[in-house]
């Protein structure tokens, strides 16, 4: 991650439901990577298979009536695409204990 220029390493705690999704896909991240990058990274993904799955309806191999139904089961398969980066991380217990800013 990059603030002012300058590369900053964080650690970041990823829910355990968030690490199995991502283990589904073959991703095995580091405690530095940043949910933006495996959010990105899903969405690749995602976006290669679409695209498989487009190009076998353009081929023929799947009917037009069909395509819709796979097109629901692979999004299926891409549940963290659904949630908010946000909620891909376990809250911080310092966070929580501390004050509101005001």
């Amino acid at each position: 991650m990059r603030h002012n220029g300058e590369i900053v390493v964080t650690n970041v705690r990823l829910r355990a439901h968030v690490l199995e999704e991502l283990a589904r896909h073959g991703l095995a991240p580091l405690p530095t990577t940043s949910p933006e990058q495996l959010r990105d990274a899903v969405r690749d993904l995602y976006r290669y298979e679409i695209r498989r799955l487009r190009g076998e309806l353009l081929a023929g191999r799947i009917p037009r009536r069909d395509y819709a139904a796979h097109v629901v089961a692979l999004r299926e398969r891409y549940p963290l695409l659904s949630l908010p980066v946000a909620l891909w991380v376990e809250p911080d217990a310092d966070a929580a204990a501390a004050p509101p800013l005001r």
